[in-house]
């Protein structure tokens, strides 16, 4: 008989050996990390709501808001290359739940600093704190999100990303209407925290088991090699043997297996970096409307505060959209052609923000979401192509990512203090530009299998 798994993160059994058994804790896992990653846009975006407010509450130029906006980052970038051995260690569970209890303290304190008029480091301090907890709280999710994807052998990790930005679309129209109520932004962000809070904790008991050995009648056999922060989904004896991808772990037992070759640094791949690239154009493309939008609406167009967030909500409702669609487009056309296209429309909807009147600013608001839709969880999911080597690469590649928020809010500061905040959006364009020449690095990987059969292939079926 097979014996159960057991997730150490709940003390509890988890049986996933039966076809039955395995639909539905790959199920539960999917909602559980969609509800993880909605509730982590939700919080990211409760914060971009106010940055208006902020703004005009510190007296802050472009210049200094960018600076400020760049302790966010800072936080990200020292979390993401730390993530990927968390979540090994301690697995994804206790990681994504370490990132929230730091990432919501965090705006919780630059919420205070804000409104008690604190100096700008206390408010800084706090938005470290809010990027250190987000940085790590997404490699883990992400991480959880490859490991479902692989189960279900499905494009689905969009999915996931669509849920963090209907979170964000649901704060975004949240904030608006607070704002437009004028309710004091610790208020709100408080009450933000307490439901962001529960909705970890209600996603993350959802997630799937570590690897762990399933045994069948006269035989012992190694779970898919995956990253230890969740679970190798196997099916009834004999099936998928072929799926499997072929590394040292799952060789090990062969009397004629060749020497492990050396582990290699991901910092060291080619095709990992090329990725990493275009995923922090992607995010460029993104985290500029998340930070600026809304501003750049207010200052260029001359919209009221609630007006200049809607339009960011505009932005984040087609980016939603092109995220749940997307998945079908990916598996009709693979992944080159359609993030080529997608890119294209980013470049056309900056356009359209920039240089046309307030009408054709929120269609272009909207043309822009649909292009900033797929490039950063394509990119995740290539990372991700060979399980063997999932986390490591997905640290890498969220680090190069998370170097577009490093970089983007500065860069458009600084250049907004010179021709101001709605015509800096300009190189949105360049980035999207850059990453149509790195698309191809997002081919699907094909992973050696096992034994012989049906070649392995990635996660888009191509």
């Amino acid at each position: 008989m097979p014996r159960p798994s057991t997730d150490p993160a709940h003390d509890e059994p988890l049986s996933v050996t039966y076809p039955d058994q395995r639909a539905e804790a790959a199920g539960r896992a999917r909602n559980g990390d969609l509800a993880v990653f909605g509730v982590n846009g939700f919080m990211f975006a409760t914060w971009m709501s106010r940055v208006p407010d902020v703004k005009q509450a510190l007296g802050l130029t472009p210049g200094q808001l960018g600076l400020l906006l760049l302790a966010v980052s800072a936080g990200a970038l020292c979390g993401l290359p730390i993530a990927g051995r968390l979540a090994q260690r301690f697995g994804a569970v206790r990681t994504v739940r370490l990132g929230t209890l730091t990432a919501l303290p965090g705006m919780l304190l630059a919420a205070v600093g804000v409104t008690l008029g604190a100096p700008i480091p206390v408010v800084m301090v706090g938005l470290y704190l809010l990027g250190l907890g987000n940085g790590v709280w997404d490699v883990a999710q992400n991480l959880e999100g490859s490991v479902i994807e692989r189960s279900l052998r499905r494009a689905i990790m969009p999915w996931f990303h669509a849920a963090f930005s209907a979170g964000t679309v649901l704060a975004a129209l949240v904030g608006a209407l607070l704002v437009r109520l004028e309710v004091p932004l610790l208020v709100h962000v408080v009450a933000m925290a307490v439901v962001c809070l529960a909705g970890v904790w209600w996603g993350t008991v959802r997630f799937l088991a570590p690897a762990a050995s399933t045994r069948t009648a006269g035989s012992t056999r190694t779970a898919a090699s995956t990253p230890p922060t969740a679970a190798a989904i196997t099916g009834p004896p004999g099936a998928a043997e072929a799926d499997r991808p072929a590394d040292a772990a799952s060789r090990a037992g062969s009397p004629h297996a060749d020497p492990a070759p050396p582990v290699r640094s991901a910092w060291t791949e080619p095709r990992t970096l090329l990725v990493g690239v275009m995923v922090l154009a992607a995010a460029f493309t993104e985290g500029t409307a998340n930070d600026w939008l809304a501003v750049a609406f207010v200052d260029g167009h001359r919209v009221s505060k609630a007006l200049g967030v809607v339009a960011l909500a505009v932005f984040l409702t087609f980016m939603t959209a092109g995220r749940i669609l997307g998945t079908r487009m990916l598996d009709h056309y693979g992944r080159q052609p359609v993030l080529r296209v997608l890119f294209g429309s980013a470049i056309v909807g900056c356009l359209l923000v920039v240089f046309g009147p307030p009408p054709l600013a929120y269609l272009g608001a909207a043309v822009w979401g649909i292009g900033a839709s797929l490039g950063f969880p394509v990119g995740m999911s290539a990372a991700a192509d060979d399980p063997a080597r999932a986390a490591a690469r997905l640290s890498v590649v969220s680090t190069i990512g998370y170097g577009a928020f490093l970089a983007g809010p500065p860069l458009l500061g600084f250049l907004g203090d010179h021709v101001g905040v709605l015509h800096a959006l300009l190189v949105v364009g360049v980035v999207s530009a850059l990453a149509v020449l790195v698309v191809p690095a997002a081919r699907p990987l094909e992973v050696p299998p096992l034994r012989s059969g049906p070649a392995s292939t990635g996660p888009d079926g191509r």
